[in-house]
């Protein structure tokens, strides 16, 4: 039997907002993809960020109930070891491994959770056409591992709303992985990417060799 973890369980109750309406079938379909078919399978589109604010996405949401933000949940669920958790789900010690700049990081003061994909490219790239439930789900998307990442606030905040044409880890091991997770995301939602976006993620896929993009798509 899977035991399911409390961000997996969390994860579960966000997606059936934007499920509502599909068939079992429809709603868990793994795909497996080459990195560079995964690129090509992004749909090209021209990004437009008329209109955005972050409070469009309402994050950090606690959908389980459970005394957990989903900021939490991914700090416990990604400490290599055991995390400390005290009154109010707040967590005070673990070990994490952000992989985006390598570095090991004890006092998660000092991490921020990011959106693979941040919040001001998934709006240009499609979200500023959803539901206001939907973009929640997008932001709390707890349902698999390649959405929100716990990493350094220094390097987060380096990234900030670039997308992969305008900005990598400075880490070279972590630029397949990242871009594996950055194209699972898209995929994964149904976001698009601009023609400099692709091209970029394509010239880094040629060094990647077998990496592979796994999604789900959240329907």
């Amino acid at each position: 039997m899977i035991k399911m973890t409390g961000r997996a369980l969390a994860g579960a109750a966000l997606a059936l907002l934007p499920l509502l309406g599909a068939t079992p079938a429809e709603a868990a379909a793994p795909r497996l993809l080459s990195l560079t078919e995964g690129i090509r399978a992004i749909p090209l589109g021209t990004e437009s960020r008329d209109g955005y604010t972050r409070t469009s996405f309402r994050h950090w949401t606690d959908e389980d109930r459970d005394g957990c933000s989903t900021r939490a949940e991914v700090l416990i669920s990604e400490s290599r070891e055991e995390p400390t958790v005290e009154a109010s789900c707040k967590v005070t010690k673990g070990v994490w491994f952000s992989y985006y700049d390598e570095l090991t990081v004890t006092d998660p003061s000092g991490l921020d959770v990011d959106h693979m994909v941040p919040l001001a490219e998934a709006w240009d790239s499609g979200a500023s056409q959803w539901t206001a439930d939907r973009r929640r789900a997008y932001a709390n998307d707890l349902g698999t591992e390649q959405s929100l990442v716990a990493v350094t606030a220094k390097i987060n905040r380096s990234k900030a709303d670039q997308d992969p044409a305008q900005w990598l880890p400075p880490s070279a091991d972590a630029r397949c992985t990242y871009a594996s997770e950055w194209t699972a995301t898209k995929l994964r939602w149904n976001l698009t990417a601009d023609a400099a976006e692709q091209a970029a993620l394509l010239e880094l896929a040629e060094g990647c060799g077998a990496t592979r993009v796994e999604y789900e798509p959240a329907l």
